[in-house]
């Protein structure tokens, strides 16, 4: 079901919609403009769940044990030591 509404926008995006209409990349300035809101709506929906991923990484490890600095950047250049190695980087 589709419900009309009255937007108003400036003329340099006025010209890029019928632009993109015109190119027949899309059927009509409304086409364009659900285009739109569909995209807006997907990334805020993305920015959502990633911060909600964030949320649920950052209390696990707050939960998990502490690394300290050292022990950290020893892991880090054993790790990236095994890496050089598994690619034949040594020397």
């Amino acid at each position: 079901m589709s419900v009309k509404a009255s937007v108003s926008i400036s003329e340099q995006q006025d010209a890029y919609v019928r632009d993109l209409v015109d190119q027949g990349r899309f059927s009509s300035v409304s086409a364009v403009v659900q285009q739109g809101l569909d995209l807006l709506r997907k990334q805020d929906e993305t920015e959502l769940l990633e911060a909600a991923a964030l949320k649920l990484l950052l209390e696990e490890r707050m939960g998990g044990p502490f690394v300290t600095h050292q022990a950290f950047a020893q892991n880090t250049a054993d790790m990236l030591a095994q890496k050089r190695h598994d690619l034949g980087l040594e020397g």
